[in-house]
């Protein structure tokens, strides 16, 4: 059984970091694209950022240069180090898995996602 679990979130001060962790079990997962995604309140799910197991990676544009996506694949790991976190930022960060394309997961596809782990960033 394919299990996404999330860890990492939490309260934040603006300009704060945090470091989300997925960890990803029940196969192997060295041809999928992994990602994450993030919900606010009362609004639509969006692309944040995927890389796939090869290094290869993309960003929303709202999150250049303060995020990076990374993985370790002897844990079957990715993370998601968030830098210079702003108010806008607070949502429900979700894991997600893609048999499909780094376009496609930017286009919001995923085959697997996880439970979500909330970041709350305080002004």
């Amino acid at each position: 059984q394919v299990q996404l679990v999330e860890s990492g979130g939490g309260l934040v001060q603006a300009g704060g970091s945090l470091r989300l962790s997925c960890a990803a079990s029940g196969r192997t997962f060295s041809n999928y694209v992994m990602g994450w995604f993030r919900q606010a309140p009362n609004k639509e799910r969006e692309f944040v950022a995927a890389i796939r197991w090869s290094a290869t990676n993309a960003y929303a544009d709202s999150v250049k240069g303060r995020f990076t996506i990374s993985k370790d694949n002897a844990k079957n790991t990715v993370y998601l180090q968030m830098n210079s976190l702003q108010p806008e930022d607070t949502a429900v960060y979700y894991c997600a898995a893609s048999r499909g394309t780094i376009s496609t997961m930017m286009s919001g596809w995923g085959d697997y996602w996880g439970q979500g782990t909330q970041v709350t960033v305080s002004s």
